[in-house]
């Protein structure tokens, strides 16, 4: 589960100080899809950034798994961002010269898995997400967006992290391929029991989730 509370970022613009994230409580239960909405400059991404541990609050606590990460020293946050939270984007950020199945196998290099267990899970978890067994030994330039999406989300689940962020992982696809990717997402939550939040500006997705969270001016409304 994820537990935020009283949650501030300020950053500093010369002598101005700029509050982008205004006290924000959230609470998302472990195993919901849960969206974000909000204006562009609404503090979407800064949120995101700050749950996901790429940032530090200015104030405030982040409870993920009865842990608070917003106190967590540098050197025991790489580890938790690698083993406990995993991130999709929406430009997909797959490595190029690396086929498919090698993208999902990468983030367990790190987690003391054997080549086996590595290839076991990752083949795994792409048929979970649809990818057809042809396209495994593909790269991302000879697979579609959605695709390449499919991959990422697969990719963010290797090692079985509590938490998955997705900053607008539709933004790039067509309608048809963007519901697919959010249903996709909606049913790995309940799968794999993983709390999924999406950031998104279509209100059409934000309506499919269980919680949905209105940023605005770095407030929740």
């Amino acid at each position: 589960m994820l537990k935020v509370n009283k949650l501030s970022k300020e950053f500093s613009q010369g002598e101005t100080k700029v509050r982008a994230i205004n006290g924000v409580n959230m609470y998302v239960p472990q195993g919901i899809f849960s969206t974000i909405i909000g204006k562009s400059g609404s503090g979407k991404s800064t949120l995101l950034s700050l749950i996901g541990a790429l940032d530090k609050p200015t104030t405030g606590e982040i409870i993920v798994d009865d842990q608070d990460i917003a106190k967590m020293p540098d050197s025991k946050l790489i580890k938790y961002r690698r083993e406990k939270i995993g991130f999709i984007f929406q430009s997909y950020n797959l490595i190029p010269n690396l086929t498919a199945l090698e993208n999902v196998m990468l983030p367990m290099e790190f987690c003391g898995l054997s080549k086996y267990e590595q290839e076991k899970r990752a083949k795994e978890l792409l048929g979970e997400v649809g990818l057809n067994k042809d396209k495994l030994l593909r790269r991302p330039g000879k697979l579609s967006g959605g695709e390449q999406q499919r991959v990422a989300i697969a990719r963010a689940l290797a090692n079985k992290p509590k938490l998955i962020l997705a900053d607008e992982p539709t933004g790039n696809l067509d309608s048809a391929t963007g519901q697919i990717i959010i249903d996709l997402l909606k049913n790995l939550a309940k799968l794999e029991n993983t709390t999924i939040i999406a950031v998104t500006h279509d209100p059409g997705i934000a309506s499919q989730a269980k919680i949905t969270f209105h940023l605005k001016d770095g407030k929740l409304i």
